[in-house]
């Protein structure tokens, strides 16, 4: 069975919880994200929006590994059950992540990292003197699909792109300069289209995704004490294991549609 709800309600849910109109194209938001942000803050809005986006981690991987998941399950304070869009591949739906349109409306509908011309989060965060941040590495789409913005993106290539990436996010929460901040990483994708979504390879990288949000985390519980803080543990898209022992995602079939999003609201304290 598919999740009822759509990957698109969540960028008016995060355009609600921080008190800003969503973007032109965005679908409703999620009523259940909105519940959980209007209880956890007591009816104000967020200041602050952090968004790890692992790759490729879904409902079914999530459910059955849940030992390995449980310092980011321990991390959220609701689960929201999502259905990806198709074609399930990351640009097309990190590309209605942020902009909360489908694809035909987005404009990418395959695998292609082209920058989206239509209203987005980013856009929108910006018309209400927000300061938003994107860390990514690689080749990755999230680090092409959004640019042409102004606003901070920070990059990083070659040997070991993935730790410095992860150490800019960590000294941006110490800064505390920016409204929101979107971290990138897809380790586990990688490592699931070689080896299989079940391999030990993969498996390590699904815990390395977990532990590194918890470390963001408890970095922001620590260090963001006067703000309202939504944080989200933010995956675009399931997969499943293909001949060869290898992974794969794209199709239009639960394994790989079905992801469960994590979001914990911090409430400041006075």
């Amino acid at each position: 069975m598919y999740n009822p709800n759509s990957l698109d309600t969540v960028c008016a849910s995060l355009a609600y919880a921080m008190g800003i109109d969503a973007p032109k194209h965005a679908a409703p938001a999620n009523a259940d994200l909105n519940a959980y942000i209007d209880q956890v803050f007591e009816g104000e809005k967020a200041d602050r929006v952090f968004m790890y986006n692992p790759d490729a981690i879904a409902q079914w991987v999530y459910q059955k590994y849940a030992a390995f998941c449980a310092e980011a399950t321990e991390k959220s304070g609701v689960e929201i059950p999502l259905c990806s869009v198709m074609p399930s591949v990351t640009p097309v739906c990190f590309g209605t992540m942020y902009t909360g349109a489908q694809p035909a409306v987005h404009g990418i509908q395959k695998y292609e990292k082209p920058v989206i011309k239509i209203d987005t989060l980013f856009d929108a965060l910006l018309r209400a003197n927000k300061k938003p941040a994107l860390v990514t590495y690689g080749q990755c789409s999230l680090s092409k699909i959004y640019l042409e913005r102004n606003m901070d993106y920070f990059h990083c290539e070659g040997e070991g792109a993935l730790d410095r990436a992860n150490a800019i996010a960590a000294e941006l929460i110490l800064r505390d300069e920016h409204d929101f901040i979107l971290v990138y990483n897809g380790n586990y994708d990688s490592s699931m289209h070689k080896n299989g979504p079940e391999s030990p390879i993969a498996l390590g990288e699904l815990r390395s995704n977990v532990r590194t949000f918890a470390t963001f985390a408890d970095l922001i519980e620590r260090n963001w004490k006067q703000h309202n803080t939504l944080v989200g543990f933010a995956m675009d898209h399931g997969c499943h294991e293909i001949d060869g022992g290898c992974g794969s995602h794209g199709l239009d079939m639960e394994e790989d549609l079905n992801v469960v999003h994590l979001y914990r609201g911090y409430k400041k304290q006075a």
